[in-house]
């Protein structure tokens, strides 16, 4: 089992969990990132899982103001999530778990199961709305099965998209549409890639689809991480 945070159960007011969840998680510009019910024979957690995380960088300010007040905690982003989260698990009777937990738990395929998502040539999940510019931060798990509205399948950017910049825009070739030379690229913005390191991915970038872009400060601080 991962390792989880066990939350006091609470009475749920007459709102559904899930419209009771996005009100909380507004106050910090995290949103519901979908959920489903899992079938009685699968080797699961839980009943039912609700995904939280955020599309596009809302969530920044937040975090940013936080981690003033937190300078020295390790870990700052995964920290704050797990405070937020935790805060909404108990208001609404779930415990929770995050993608860093071990052993580690199959969040990208909840994720393509909660929402519809298919995987871009990078390797992220591409959305229909946000692109390549989300994350999911963590998950709501719940003893019981919960109404979640269906999520209607759209069709995948990447598959619409002709010229594949993603592809052909990464200075070292990490991206081959199958693979990901993960150390080749951490050593390049290691020691070369100061725009990669900076500015954010050349090759994430690239995508056209960049209403939800993260700001500069944002990327610098994921590469940062990364390296």
């Amino acid at each position: 089992m991962p390792r989880t945070s066990r939350a006091v159960k609470m009475p749920i007011r007459s709102a559904s969990v899930t419209d009771q969840i996005a009100v909380l998680l507004a106050e910090e510009d995290l949103i519901v990132r979908g959920g489903f019910n899992f079938e009685p024979e699968e080797d699961a957690p839980a009943k039912a899982v609700i995904l939280v995380g955020h599309g596009g960088a809302g969530y920044w300010p937040h975090f940013a103001g936080w981690q003033r007040h937190n300078p020295h905690i390790a870990n700052p982003l995964d920290t704050w999530s797990r405070i937020v989260i935790d805060r909404v698990a108990v208001a609404v009777g779930a415990w929770t778990a995050y993608p860093n937990d071990l052993p580690y738990l199959p969040f990208q395929q909840w994720a393509m199961r909660a929402e519809g998502l298919q995987a871009s040539p990078l390797g992220i999940l591409m959305h229909p709305r946000f692109g390549l510019w989300h994350a999911y931060r963590g998950a709501l798990l719940f003893d019981r099965e919960i109404s979640i509205q269906a999520v209607a399948t759209s069709n995948h950017l990447c598959g619409l998209c002709a010229e594949k910049p993603c592809l052909n825009s990464c200075p070292v070739g990490a991206f081959s549409g199958a693979d990901y030379a993960v150390e080749r690229c951490r050593s390049h913005v290691r020691k070369e890639g100061a725009t990669c390191r900076d500015e954010g991915c050349i090759a994430r970038n690239a995508c056209p689809h960049d209403a939800y872009r993260y700001p500069a400060d944002v990327q610098a601080f994921h590469m940062e991480a990364f390296i």
